[in-house]
């Protein structure tokens, strides 16, 4: 069985990724079981390349194929923003409810229709000796007025999905069938089945 490494310390991530990949003919390992701590810079001009610096270190120091997403939030009222910054929105100090209090401060004036947002997933799988191969996913809604919801990380709980639900009232089932990261892992896990059979 291939063995699969999701290049992440994101206990979030870890999550998603083991969900989405429980049913696909891989070994998944964390970083944490095969011992290796690794900080990788993420300085990249995008999605692409912070999730290409990702796949391609934690590949070569874990001599297996490596999974790695970058992901962010896009928010139409601030240009995009914070896009490939989505973790560290705010500056240095401020936890998923400080980047999203911020958020929604700067938000506060911005009427209800003006509100559109996706979130946005680029998912590289790099192999030792260098080869990348990735896949995108995009979860298009808009940004509520407070957070609500139990689930979820991030800015879960104030990203509205189309029918008005917030991302953090979803189980993790009904967020894995639409979020752009369960999109952008699929699509990897499919192309990874093609190659394999």
């Amino acid at each position: 069985m291939t063995r699969l490494l999701l290049a992440t310390n994101n206990p979030g991530k870890v999550r998603e990724m083991r969900r989405l990949l429980t049913d696909e003919p891989f070994e998944v390992v964390t970083p944490a079981d095969l011992g290796i701590t690794l900080d990788v810079v993420e300085d990249g001009d995008g999605y692409a390349e912070n999730a290409t610096l990702k796949a391609r270190a934690f590949a070569e120091t874990g001599q297996c194929l490596a999974l790695a997403d970058d992901s962010g939030i896009e928010v139409d009222a601030l240009g995009g923003a914070p896009g490939p910054l989505s973790a560290r929105y705010g500056g240095p100090g401020l936890d998923d409810a400080g980047r999203t209090d911020l958020m929604l401060r700067e938000l506060r004036d911005v009427p209800d229709g003006d509100r559109g947002a996706r979130y946005r997933a680029v998912v590289a799988v790099a192999w030792p000796d260098g080869r990348i191969e990735r896949f995108e996913g995009t979860w298009e809604g808009s940004i509520g007025r407070e957070p609500r919801g139990e689930n979820g990380f991030g800015y879960d709980p104030i990203f509205r999905t189309p029918e008005g639900r917030s991302a953090a009232d979803l189980s993790a089932e009904e967020k894995d069938a639409v979020s752009h990261r369960g999109q952008a892992v699929r699509a990897a896990a499919r192309w990874l089945r093609g190659k394999s059979s």
